[in-house]
């Protein structure tokens, strides 16, 4: 007895070692022919969905050596049932057919099967090199790019795209609310805040300089951590920063708060374009992301509602003492997070992209997105009972190195270890996108957002500087002057606006709780008189001369008395702080506002148009044919010389760039690989940030001084853009990388 124990204890211990031994001969072998393995593997990755054999969809093992858990099974019923679960691990620890492992899984991810092409290429790879295993993944992104654009036309276009359409749309609608928050609150900021003309430009760039911060990290992070993750991360920071603004009361705290709120949403434009285009099939895809950017336009026009309903109305506020004022347009600022709040809301009930899966080599993660997208579309379209017919998806050979830390090592530096982890493969991501491959379309689109940028930012700016000129002008060309007039114990009680006086002299006179508007007196003398309850607005006082003259609660500080003598003169309990000027005229904002909402809701021809013809005529057409129009439009702005004419030839600019922009943003999204697109889009769009400044500093130079300097400046910069447009590779027709 006892030796037929032993007899058969060796037998069993033979067998093992004979297995060992054909397995590591098995694996010297497999170098030469995995190539040949890994195409009739990909051959039989998946099946597609027939819908007349909705009844006969195999379940148990398939002629064409697919891989379903039922042919593991019989493969493990043929051997005797001789795997781990029966008769437990061996030294080794190896993994037998029979164990379950998932969801079945391509080739080049964990290895669905023991023993099939998945674990025997990941045991062969580790002795490769680097160029290899480049090599591989290039091939592995190809086959995935093909498959999964073909799973895509299984899932179809239906209710699950247009759901996530709403909820990316909520968070380029904040972008759009972003750029025009400060330039609609500046008017009144800058009084309740004390600001000079240097404070007021900076405030007003600030936002850009956050975007472009914003646009590169996000952009970069979204192809390391996920785009979903990377969204929400970046929203919640613009939506705290933006609450905080709305509240702070130094311009210090003001301009830090609105700086962070842009770094926020700087990663909203990259993201949000890349997220999308994952979700859609080829015939789809440039149609639809246009369709997108009309949200940005929404933005826009929520902007300019909310600050027409809300800025001018400023009864709205409350104050704590002489510290602590919360104005109108601090509820504006408020109001003007809603839609980045709203995204977040929105975008926690929806998945990560699957294409970053899969690219991941998280290939479970992928399939069930990938299932949930069919299911969803398939359902609302009256077809519950068709099944997602996919198996198997390819996934991308991951090259990166996990490092043991330890489990005794402290926190700080395992985050530290994760973070320089993070930053040295956001770095490879940017240098790749200068590699020879990618390196020719990366300068042409750099140049090509950036004569874009500086055009159109520049020029959307100088419009309303000019529109303000313009009323300048007419307002000016309305002043009254008086000279050499005498005043005696005359009492002023209502508003003086708009006048020049000129060596007149004030005796015993009464300046009553009044408001003086652009009022300038010069060469002139105030006797006896007396000053009292007064609010002023550009109004100077110049060579003048003040005799016994008594100052009460007004706001004429010494800045306004230029060369000007005080004798036996005196100022008490003079107002203190900016106070906001209530007698501004509130058609002046009303007209900013209406002006800001024509040239928001004039984009929409061209967002439709571009819509319908984007996968029609092509990007590259419609990027280049924008751009010369509207370089031609350039040349009309010479015959803006009324208000109306210029807002006429903003909303003619407006319509015709948009196109420009939207073919700009579906080029970019199609030119560059999934593990790259987001960095790289993130990176140009930080570029046009950098060109958006340096167009609004230069154009803005110009106002009142001459009009053709920005109009060849624009025009010049549009017609560049035009002609490195058509040097890009056309990108209509083909799968997403």
């Amino acid at each position: 007895m006892e030796d037929n124990y032993q007899n058969r204890t060796a037998f069993i211990k033979g067998a093992k070692d004979i297995a060992k031994e054909v397995k590591r001969q098995a694996t010297k072998k497999v170098g030469r022919s995995v190539d040949r393995m890994s195409d009739e593997y990909s051959k039989r990755s998946y099946s597609r969905f027939e819908e007349d054999d909705d009844d006969d969809y195999p379940m148990q093992g398939s002629q064409d050596g697919g891989y379903y858990r039922e042919d593991s099974q019989a493969a493990n019923d043929d051997e005797g049932g001789h795997s781990d679960s029966t008769e437990g691990h061996d030294e080794d620890d190896e993994i037998y057919e029979g164990e379950y492992q998932g969801i079945p899984r391509a080739d080049s991810g964990k290895g669905s099967l023991a023993g099939g092409p998945g674990s025997v290429r990941a045991g062969a790879q580790q002795f490769r090199d680097v160029g290899v295993t480049e090599a591989e993944r290039r091939k592995d992104q190809e086959e995935l790019a093909q498959q999964y654009e073909t799973i895509l036309q299984e899932c179809g276009h239906g209710k699950f795209q247009w759901t996530l359409y709403f909820v990316l749309g909520l968070a380029l609608m904040a972008d759009g609310v972003e750029i025009f928050v400060v330039g609609f609150v500046l008017p009144s900021a800058e009084k309740d805040m004390c600001l000079s003309e240097p404070n007021k430009s900076m405030l007003g760039l600030i936002v850009y300089f956050g975007m472009m911060v914003g646009a590169f990290l996000w952009g970069a992070l979204a192809d390391r951590i996920g785009r979903r993750q990377a969204l929400l991360i970046s929203l919640s920071i613009n939506s705290i920063f933006s609450f905080f603004s709305s509240f702070v009361q130094g311009y210090s705290t003001f301009l830090f708060c609105r700086l962070l709120s842009g770094v926020g949403i700087g990663g909203s434009i990259p993201i949000v374009f890349s997220f999308y285009s994952e979700f859609l099939a080829q015939e789809k895809r440039g149609e639809h992301l246009s369709w997108l950017c009309m949200f940005w336009m929404i933005g826009g026009i929520y902007a300019s509602a909310m600050a027409w309903a809300i800025i001018p109305h400023y009864g709205w506020s409350f104050q704590m003492g002489s510290a602590y004022q919360f104005h109108s347009w601090r509820v504006f600022v408020l109001v003007c997070a809603f839609p980045s709040v709203a995204a977040i809301a929105a975008l926690n009930a929806m998945p990560e992209s699957p294409r970053f899966y899969l690219e991941n080599g998280k290939h479970d993660e992928g399939w069930m997105i990938l299932k949930l997208i069919h299911d969803t579309n398939m359902r609302a379209k009256g077809y519950p009972e068709r099944v997602f017919s996919v198996t198997t998806i390819k996934t991308v050979k991951q090259v990166d190195e996990l490092v043991d830390v330890g489990t005794d090592t402290p926190v700080w530096q395992r985050y530290r270890l994760k973070i320089m982890s993070i930053s040295q493969q956001i770095r490879n991501n940017i240098l790749a996108c200068f590699r020879p491959e990618y390196k020719r379309t990366t300068l042409m689109l750099m140049a090509v957002w950036f004569s874009m940028s500086f055009s159109y930012y520049g020029l959307t700016v100088w419009f309303p500087d000019m529109i303000k000129y313009i009323q300048k002008q007419e307002y000016e060309a309305s002043t009254k002057t008086f000279t050499k007039e005498r005043v005696e114990h005359v009492t002023f009680n209502f508003t003086l606006e708009n006048q020049v006086h000129r060596e007149g002299h004030y005796f015993n006179d009464k300046f009553l709780n009044l408001k003086m508007k652009s009022m300038v007196f010069e060469d002139s003398v105030f006797e006896e008189c007396y000053f009292e309850d007064i609010t002023s607005t550009h109004t100077f006082f110049k060579n003048c001369t003040f005799i016994a003259t008594l100052f009460y609660n007004t706001d004429l500080f010494k800045y306004r008395l230029i060369n000007s003598k005080l004798i036996n003169s005196t100022f008490i309990h003079n107002k203190e702080g900016c106070m906001l000027d209530f007698s501004d005229d509130f058609n002046n904002a009303y007209m900013i506002y209406f002006v800001s909402f024509l040239g928001t809701l004039a984009v929409l021809p061209g967002n439709i148009v571009s819509a319908l013809l984007m996968d029609k005529i092509g990007r590259l057409r419609m990027l280049a044919g924008s751009s010369i129009i509207s370089c031609v439009s350039c040349f009309f702005l010479m015959f803006g010389n009324s208000e109306s004419g210029m807002i006429a030839l903003l909303c003619l600019f407006g319509g015709i760039s948009i196109a420009s922009w939207n073919a700009l943003d579906v080029i970019t999204v199609e030119l560059y690989p999934s593990d790259k697109r987001t960095t790289a889009f993130g990176f140009l769009n930080a570029f046009c940030k950098l060109a958006a400044v340096l167009g609004i500093s230069i154009f803005q130079s110009f106002v009142g001084i001459t009009k053709a300097v920005p109009i060849l400046f624009a025009a010049g910069a549009l017609a560049a853009g035009s002609f490195l447009a058509t040097k890009l590779p056309e990108t209509r027709g083909q799968v997403l990388q």
